[in-house]
């Protein structure tokens, strides 16, 4: 895993949820609408999950 430095405001861990036919979300606080984020994979892809 790499270490990268990233400078915010706030930092939130979530999961990642199926959404529809093949993407995934991730809810962010209503507080946060308009305002830039950047999502960041703390943990490798599982082979099963990966796309072709």
């Amino acid at each position: 895993m790499g270490t990268h430095v990233i400078e915010g405001e706030e930092v939130i861990e979530k999961e990642v949820k199926e959404f529809g036919s093949g993407s995934a979300h991730i809810i962010a606080p209503k507080r946060w609408r308009g305002c830039k984020v950047k999502l960041v994979r703390t943990t490798p892809i599982e082979e099963d999950d990966e796309e072709e």
